[in-house]
């Protein structure tokens, strides 16, 4: 008899050479297509730079498909009582978190000018970090299979499902991330690319890669970190915030869930319906994070806010981040619509100054490619994203609200091909 600890053998050695090749002509379908806004010649060029530290995509997905098939195999959270599984999965974000602060000690010990031998002097925590990250591999897939079972119960109680189970059923693997290369033309701004790259690249090698890309080909581009990615099963980054891990692993979920109807699948016809593609995910993933924190961990809810008249109004922040990005945003817009190109790219670096003398120190650059990445997410008016109040954005926000249900928002933008499907439907809402 075929147990299913001998079926996983088999998988485990069997799987490798299987998926590669069928994995390689999926993921190339659905990851590795490139817009059809800019010739496909365009692609290959910016490749030449990037070929040598591109992401494997498909290695990725073999592995986290053993992982997922082990966890299956073993059946480990499925013996858990349903308080241990809450349980399990709150102390692997402590774990998590552990591991997080030790690799920044790690980090600050080879960066002190003061520590001449960084090798000795980090070998106790480089051996405590070993240990840690034993648990991890250990207790990780367990708790990634209990929250999947969560944000699946979530999905079925807001009416996403298919007999109670989501289509396809919701699959995540925690890993730490690809960067993205985005490439926008100078004079508009507009993502033409958007190539991933290895996690471990680092930033005075991407500094060095965009000054390449941009002056080889008189473009803009930029690395940026993501969050996740739609990959099956989906890549999310490895956090130790639960709350913002279930509404990644639900937003992950709504792009799969998408690719198998026609806003997905156009995902790269036009950046409209990118736009359109993103911000339903945005607005999904928030709604059905926060539907499993109600379930499971409401402990980690923010508190409800007081009625109105009960609390003093909010002082304005003394920079406002978002209204000041959106200022920013539109200035550009304005320049690049005169032919102004060199003005708005001397404007934007004066802006990423006053940013960072607010605080705001993560703005390594801000250039057209920048507001061609960011933009994309439009669930909140302002921001990168354009004009105060985007239209494509506010339509679809305008959507989710005029429509009965999450089901019935999602449902409705699932099946729309272009920006004015959209505008009709903000207009006539869904009964």
């Amino acid at each position: 008899m075929l147990t299913l600890q001998k079926l996983f053998q088999f998988l485990r050695y069997t799987l490798p050479g299987v998926l590669r090749t069928m994995l390689g002509f999926l993921v190339g379908m659905l990851l590795l297509s490139t817009s059809s806004l800019t010739p496909a010649d365009r692609t290959e060029q910016v490749r030449a730079f990037t070929r040598q530290i591109e992401f494997d995509y498909v290695a990725w997905t073999v592995n986290a498909l053993q992982v997922k098939l082990f966890e299956f195999a073993t059946g480990a959270s499925a013996y858990l009582e349903t308080e241990r599984r809450g349980e399990l999965v709150r102390e692997y974000m402590k774990l998590v978190a552990q591991i997080q602060r030790y690799e920044y000690e790690l980090d600050l010990i080879y960066a002190d000018p003061a520590v001449q031998d960084p090798q000795t002097a980090s070998q106790a925590l480089r051996k405590e970090l070993d240990a840690l990250y034993a648990q991890r591999n250990l207790v990780g897939p367990v708790a990634e299979a209990i929250l999947q079972e969560q944000v699946s119960l979530a999905i079925a109680q807001a009416g996403l499902s298919l007999g109670g189970q989501p289509l396809p059923p919701v699959m995540y693997h925690s890993t730490p991330l690809p960067l993205a290369l985005i490439v926008s033309p100078r004079q508009v701004i507009r993502q033409d690319e958007n190539i991933s790259l290895v996690p471990d690249f680092p930033v005075d090698r991407q500094a060095e890669l965009e000054a390449q890309v941009d002056q080889a080909l008189d473009v803009s581009s930029l690395v940026v970190e993501i969050g996740g990615v739609g990959v099956y099963p989906t890549m999310v980054q490895q956090t130790s915030a639960l709350d913002w891990l279930s509404e990644v692993v639900a937003h992950e979920w709504i792009h799969n869930y998408l690719t198998l109807r026609p806003l997905g699948a156009n995902y790269m016809t036009s950046p409209e319906l990118r736009i359109m593609n993103e911000t339903t995910a945005s607005i999904a993933g928030k709604e059905l994070g926060r539907l499993v924190l109600e379930i499971y961990y409401p402990e980690l809810l923010p508190p409800p806010e007081p009625p109105p008249g009960e609390q003093p109004a909010p002082e304005p922040p003394a920079f406002d981040y978002r209204l000041e990005m959106n200022v920013t945003r539109r200035t550009v817009d304005a320049l690049l619509a005169e032919g102004k190109i060199e003005e708005a790219e001397k404007y934007m670096e004066e802006r990423r100054v006053i940013f960072w003398q607010n605080g705001y120190r993560h703005l390594r650059k801000i250039n057209q490619a920048y507001f061609a990445f960011y933009g994309a997410y439009a669930d909140e008016p302002g921001g990168a994203a354009g004009v105060t109040e985007d239209p494509i954005g506010a339509a679809v926000r305008a959507l989710r609200q005029a429509s009965p249900s999450l089901a019935a928002f999602i449902n409705r933008m699932s099946w729309m091909t272009s920006y004015e499907q959209l505008l009709q439907a903000v207009q006539v809402p869904a009964p």
